[in-house]
């Protein structure tokens, strides 16, 4: 069963089935892995409980972003090899001078700055070698960035994503990949969020319209028959 199966009724079933939504994407040949946010700021430096994270990192998700971080770790490995790239986002420092972003509506934004570490890829999942990391300044890994620039001459035609949060970045990442006619998957254990009917209603959704959730074990499946 899905994680997100206990929160669906009987009829939200039904709607689902007759409107054809959550059809298996069929992934291609040239698959990237994209790991959005994994960093300080949003996991906290060490697992621990949520609250706890929270009042050094004020933006963690705790113990749920540390389980997501082991999940990617594991699969590194096989991704770096099978891959066409593994590709990191980390969000930019904040702007005060901006008159209005996003981020503004987030009350610890302006103190992000001053979070040890907060900005940096977390070393159990670091960047190497080939990896690419792109800074962006808004949810998704693609607004604003060079990140086609990258994929297009690369030939990808599939995006494997993970990182958090799910119903932030990874959302917006998502439906951008999408809108771009990518083949998606998300790799379930490899998403985090704060909270967890978030985590789970937003997997949900992109399950049924922009991409197929898979668990670890079936990204590596895939990738090792490329």
């Amino acid at each position: 069963m899905p994680i997100w199966d206990d929160l669906l009724t009987g009829q939200d079933r039904e709607v689902y089935e007759k409107a054809g939504y959550g059809r298996k994407v069929v992934f291609g040949k040239k698959p990237a892995l994209l790991i959005i946010d994994a960093t300080y700021l949003f996991v906290g430096d060490k697992p621990e409980p949520i609250l706890q994270s929270m009042k050094r990192y004020p933006q963690s998700s705790g113990e749920a972003g540390w389980k997501a971080v082991y999940a990617i770790a594991s699969l590194l490995p096989l991704a770096r090899k099978k891959c066409a790239r593994v590709i990191y986002s980390a969000v930019a420092p904040f702007d005060t001078s901006l008159p209005y972003t996003w981020r503004a509506r987030n009350p610890t934004a302006a103190g992000e700055k001053l979070i040890e570490r907060g900005y940096d890829i977390v070393d159990e999942v670091a960047p190497q070698g080939n990896d690419i990391v792109i800074s962006k300044m808004a949810p998704s890994i693609f607004f604003g960035t060079n990140l086609m620039s990258y994929l297009t001459p690369l030939g990808v035609d599939t995006l494997l994503v993970c990182g958090g949060t799910t119903s932030g970045c990874v959302r917006a990442t998502v439906i951008d990949a999408a809108s771009y006619s990518f083949k998606v998957g998300v790799i379930e254990e490899g998403c985090f969020d704060r909270v967890q009917i978030s985590h789970k209603v937003n997997l949900c959704e992109m399950d049924a319209k922009y991409a197929s959730v898979i668990s670890v074990a079936e990204a590596r499946e895939y990738l090792s028959k490329l």
